[in-house]
């Protein structure tokens, strides 16, 4: 593939587009359907809906078609993000609402087989979570603060407290009923 171009993936039909990098700007359209590729998809916090909204109108404060709430829109919109011991503070407790904290290791294979996993329910669950990546063997004292003995672990945090965790490589309907918990805690 040429560097100049990227994939991108239609959230209507699913096809895998080229599209130039130059003409991201240009709203391109999906080959297969001719729907708008520069879209993503945003949950509601309030009723749970999932809203299509082109990223040029992500800044104009977004509202739910279903309900009418407002949208929270993150700049991890969508996909994990990395912390560290230096950034765990402002990215992890800081920050209002939930966040699941994934403590991984590069040579640990549970961890690559649930990667994909988190990956799929940050996009899900983008504008409702935030998914944290954190390599224990770069990070060690937030990897000891937490006591995270065996990974990967999943520490669920709800407004900067620790909230919950899981250990193991777990099938994805668990990992979604911990987050839908997390989601609904006040």
């Amino acid at each position: 593939m040429n560097t100049e171009e990227m994939v991108v993936r239609c959230l209507y039909c699913g096809a895998k587009n080229r599209i130039p990098k130059a003409r991201m700007h240009d709203r391109p359209l999906c080959g297969r359907c001719g729907k708008p590729l520069d879209e993503i998809v945003i949950r509601c916090l309030n009723c749970g809906a999932k809203n299509r909204i082109p990223e040029t109108k992500l800044n104009e404060h977004p509202r739910c078609g279903r309900c009418g709430a407002s949208l929270i829109i993150t700049q991890h919109q969508g996909r994990p993000f990395e912390v560290s011991d230096a950034t765990f503070e402002k990215e992890v407790l800081s920050t209002p609402g939930s966040v699941v904290v994934d403590c991984w290791a590069p040579w640990c294979a549970p961890c690559r087989l649930i990667a994909p996993v988190l990956d799929k329910l940050a996009a899900e669950y983008a504008g409702g979570i935030l998914i944290a990546k954190l390599n224990v063997d770069k990070n060690p004292l937030t990897a000891s603060r937490y006591n995270v003995l065996s990974i990967p672990t999943l520490l669920f945090f709800k407004n900067g407290e620790l909230v919950n965790s899981l250990v193991g490589a777990l099938p994805k309907e668990t990992i979604e009923q911990n987050i839908i918990a997390l989601m609904r805690k006040n």
